[in-house]
């Protein structure tokens, strides 16, 4: 009787690890982060129509699609139902990690709402750097102490409706336009100037599995399910047939 409650017990913490498997994994897959801001904030990328300038307020942070050398992060509302932003951000690499979520912003003039400069996750040495459009790059940069990063690809800045992840026309613009930097006073030059990318392993390891996880997300626990469903059915009858 102690053998059959056992191998019940087994098989309950066994099916909850299975069901909870995905769950774990999703947050460090697209590094959903949940982000307040006390005061407005302008954000680069295109954007829903009245929404360049984020309100004060709570927001959805995540990476839905992941190059090598770039990646597509959108802005969430607090409920993850609607998407304001879609915005192109390069890795760039830092020295000093921290455990906590970290966001900075560019020098503004008195008045105007702080800019988005970069985001970076916990425990990661690199973050996500964000890309301007020219002329708003341009007239940041005329007040930075910092390097603005901006694509010459001509994009739209709104959009009526929502962006959909992974397929929508705009994101595939934004993972092959080119990338250039404005220095501080207005001087253009190559983005390897003024970027430190990560290392090429650390890039791998972080980035590879952007286009598969949610795949392997889907099937993993399912087998594993299955294959611990089968384990269960053959203790369980073995456990009958001694009882019997």
């Amino acid at each position: 009787m102690k053998s059959f409650k056992a191998t019940m017990a087994f098989c309950c913490i066994a099916l909850a690890g299975a069901a909870m498997a995905p769950i774990a994994r999703a947050d460090e897959y697209n590094r959903k982060t949940v982000i307040t801001f006390s005061g407005p904030v302008e954000i680069p990328g295109v954007h829903l129509r009245g929404w360049g300038v984020l309100p004060a307020g709570t927001y959805v942070f995540k990476i839905v699609d992941s190059l090598s050398d770039r990646h597509i992060v959108q802005i969430f509302s607090a409920d993850e139902l609607t998407v304001y932003a879609t915005i192109l951000a390069i890795p760039n690499y830092r020295l000093k990690v921290t455990d906590k979520t970290v966001m900075t912003f560019r020098e503004r003039p008195a008045g105007e709402p702080e800019a988005l400069r970069a985001w970076f996750y916990p425990g990661m040495n690199w973050g996500e750097e964000f890309v301007y459009s020219k002329s708003k790059a341009s007239e940041i940069a005329l007040t930075a102490s910092a390097p603005v990063l901006f694509t010459p690809t001509e994009m739209p800045a709104e959009v009526t409706e929502p962006i959909a992840p992974a397929d929508a026309p705009v994101i595939a613009q934004l993972r092959v336009a080119p990338l250039l930097a404005f220095q501080p006073g207005g001087q253009q030059v190559e983005i390897a100037q003024v970027v430190t990318p990560p290392p090429p392993a650390e890039v791998l390891v972080a980035s590879a599995p952007a286009r598969e996880l949610p795949k392997t997300a889907g099937d993993l626990p399912l087998m594993g399910l299955l294959g611990v469903l089968a384990l269960c059915g053959g203790f369980l009858t073995s456990a009958a047939r001694k009882r019997v």
